[in-house]
């Protein structure tokens, strides 16, 4: 049998029952019933609830194992009984019930909680990040994150565009802030920056003929915060040759359009909008007043919009 595990925590189901298994991972929560002891296991694939009955030599001591600590368990799978099903567990059909536990790492008192919905003001969730991340709604975020970038990748390969890894220690070029500076140990008194965009680097691509890039590209700009832009951020970076401002529309439409339509259900907010409106920034500015305006509120209500906005136009 493996070191440390025969299935992940989200994996068991009914026609698993009565086999043997081994799970390793973090005590969500513990449930003392009557001297029968309740624990769900917790890994990065779902929950698994495991049983010590009261007469288990092993009862006393994982008793005084802490939420939070990491623990092996072998045990045998049973079904649960009729009613004590949980329906919103993928495992929720069945229960492990233990024969062996092994403490793999102890935890200490939690500053703050993770199975339960927990106040931590910032200060308290940056200091203990590694805690905060445990959470099933930060796991999700961090998920979501990577199955967008993963979803843009497929679209853009699809498209015949190919992925490079542009430097990111590089000469400073004029962009819309500030560079971030790295100072140069071979060479006193002069300084690398950090990349505002690839935007160099890309444009090379293009002259030396690879006619189709894209990359999600790290990008650092020494300016205040705002609510949609941060110091340090991703974008998706393209560059094309030999193409009009129609093929690049109808080429990145569908990028966008697929993301939304594939993760909209994530925010709980079906994605209805049939294709993307081409907005020239005049009209943006003229009836939302901003050029990314957010077309699910739209601004433009009355005549005297309508008609401020036809002047511009």
């Amino acid at each position: 049998m493996h070191a440390y595990r025969t299935h992940h925590c989200g994996q068991l189901r009914k026609s698993d029952a009565g086999s043997t298994v081994k799970l390793s991972g973090w005590i969500h929560r513990k449930r003392d019933h009557g001297g029968v002891l309740f624990i769900d296991l917790r890994d990065t694939y779902g929950l698994t609830q495991c049983v010590i009955d009261q007469d288990s030599p092993l009862l006393a001591e994982v008793e005084k194992w802490r939420v939070e600590s990491v623990i092996t368990i072998d045990g045998r799978v049973k079904e649960r009984h009729s009613g004590t099903e949980n329906a919103t567990l993928a495992t929720g059909d069945i229960e492990v019930y233990i024969d062996k536990a092994v403490l793999q790492s102890a935890a200490e008192v939690l500053p703050l909680q993770v199975a339960d919905a927990d106040d931590a003001g910032e200060d308290v969730r940056l200091k203990y990040r590694f805690l905060d991340l445990r959470r099933e709604g930060m796991h999700k975020r961090i998920r979501l994150r990577n199955n967008v970038i993963a979803a843009m990748r497929r679209e853009m390969w699809q498209s015949g565009f190919q992925e490079f890894n542009t430097p990111i220690l590089t000469a400073s070029s004029p962009e819309g802030a500030r560079d971030y500076l790295v100072p140069s140990r071979l060479h006193p008194g002069k300084f690398y920056a950090l990349p505002q965009a690839p935007q160099q680097f890309k444009q090379l691509l293009m002259v030396a003929g690879f006619d189709r890039y894209f990359q999600i590209a790290p990008c650092f700009r020494d300016e205040d915060g705002r609510a949609d832009r941060l110091a340090e951020f991703y974008q998706l970076d393209v560059e094309m040759a030999f193409v009009t401002q129609e093929e690049i529309f109808a080429t990145m439409s569908p990028v966008i359009d697929s993301v939304f339509k594939e993760f909209s259900a994530w925010t709980g907010t079906p994605h209805k909008v049939e294709w993307l409106p081409n907005l020239t920034w005049r009209e943006a500015m003229a009836k939302y007043g901003t050029d990314k305006p957010d077309l699910r509120n739209p601004l433009v209500t009355c005549a005297q919009g309508r008609r401020a906005a036809a002047q511009l136009l």
